[in-house]
């Protein structure tokens, strides 16, 4: 049996069916090259969904993470560690918010910021209701995914109580909900999961107005979109807003799992010790990895070069799709791109794989593109080629079937 074999086997016979897992074992990385057990490489244009932002195995991320293995791995967060003190400082600066605190995961991230976003609003005497949009994905925990719609909910009821899901878009609804009874609106300025929606810079700046004007909270979850992929370091930063709460995770540690809640002074201030905490987050591994990916973010200017790379990707993307009634729309922003076809997308993914590009489908019928920041335009000919190919295949199956 080959190694390929052994590990489909083992991991169908041993783990949990959570993954619809394509039939290959990859086995090592270089930038946005992969490879697997049979030798062949791929090019990457999921990235660990939104994760490796420098692409695989980032020389800067390998010697931070080999430098501090070799010092202190971990320590509890009862004493302080210089590498979190100093990724807590340029965290703060880039984003503009005065407090953070460091989770495992972007789910944990987003645990934090509604338990504090209740706590805050305990200590103001408001209501205790989170609002979320239709189309969100904010997390698999029960507090998470307490705010996505009712099919996603419906397997795991009862879950936390006092949510409320408006209509992705639907300002009358939302000027509506808002009141005294609402402690925060929560919002991924590009929907992920939902199909690469960006939330248009308008509706934002509107909803920064309505909860400045009702006193509820505004919670930014950019965990897919944030750290400099939509072509700004925040994804929100198009909109000139500021959030009272923003969720980072994905990009942040470069492949090394690492979330943050960031918050404004006040809103940090209703967390006192003891209200939360974690045993592994902002251990001094992660916390050095994820230093090493923003130095490199913010030294090469990566935001910008995504801003750059992405509009000309989408660019050839429609100019591709003007003769191609397969393809419904190409969105997104920067280096979060998402193509809509006029069929479902599965087995277009497959057959990417087969010719040697890994990508993803979302929302059904959206193939989404989220590479690493620093992918080779080269890389990205490869790409927009195997997925036109791929598109024409399926259209020209579709004609004859």
């Amino acid at each position: 049996m080959t190694e390929r074999d052994l590990s489909q086997e083992i991991t169908d016979r041993c783990h949990f069916p959570m993954y619809g897992r394509y039939p290959i074992t990859l086995v090592e990385g270089r930038g946005s090259r992969v490879r697997g057990t049979d030798g062949r490489e791929y090019v990457d244009a999921l990235a660990g969904i939104a994760v490796n932002a420098l692409g695989h195995c980032h020389p800067a991320v390998v010697e931070a993470l080999t430098s501090q293995a070799q010092q202190l791995i971990h320590c509890t967060n009862l004493y302080h560690t210089p590498v979190q003190a100093r990724l807590a400082e340029r965290l703060t600066a880039l984003t503009g918010l005065d407090r953070v605190f460091f989770t495992n995961s972007g789910t944990e991230a987003v645990e934090g910021a509604l338990k504090l976003a209740r706590r805050w609003a305990g200590r103001q005497g408001r209501g205790a209701r989170i609002l979320s949009f239709t189309g969100c994905f904010h997390g698999r925990t029960m507090g998470a995914l307490s705010a996505h719609t009712a099919k996603q909910r419906e397997p795991f009821l009862p879950l936390v109580p006092g949510f409320e899901q408006l209509p992705f878009g639907d300002r009358e609804a939302l000027d509506r909900a808002v009141d005294d009874r609402t402690a925060a609106v929560i919002i991924e300025p590009v929907q992920g999961e939902g199909g690469v929606r960006a939330v248009p810079d308008e509706m934002l700046r509107d909803l920064r107005r309505l909860c400045d004007e009702r006193g509820a909270l505004l919670v930014l979850d950019e965990i897919q979109c944030g750290v400099g992929r939509t072509g700004r370091f925040n994804a929100h930063d198009h909109a000139g807003v500021k959030p009272d709460v923003l969720v980072l995770a994905k990009a942040l540690g470069g492949g090394v799992p690492i979330g943050a809640v960031l918050a404004c002074e006040d809103v940090a201030a209703a967390f006192t010790p003891g209200d939360h905490g974690t045993t592994f987050g902002g251990n001094p591994l992660a916390c050095a990895a994820a230093e090493a990916t923003l130095g490199v973010i913010t030294a090469e200017d990566l935001p910008a070069r995504a801003a750059r790379v992405g509009e000309a990707f989408r660019a050839q993307l429609r100019e591709a799709a003007a003769t191609r009634p397969a393809i419904r729309d190409v969105r997104g922003r920067g280096l979060m791109i998402g193509v809509e076809l006029a069929f479902a997308g599965k087995e277009l993914v497959t057959d990417m794989m087969h010719r040697g590009v890994l990508g993803n489908c979302t929302a059904e019928r959206v193939i989404r593109f989220v590479p690493a920041l620093n992918i080779p335009e080269e890389d990205l000919d490869v790409i927009r080629e195997v997925f036109l190919a791929a598109v024409d295949a399926a259209a020209a199956r579709k004609e004859t079937s």
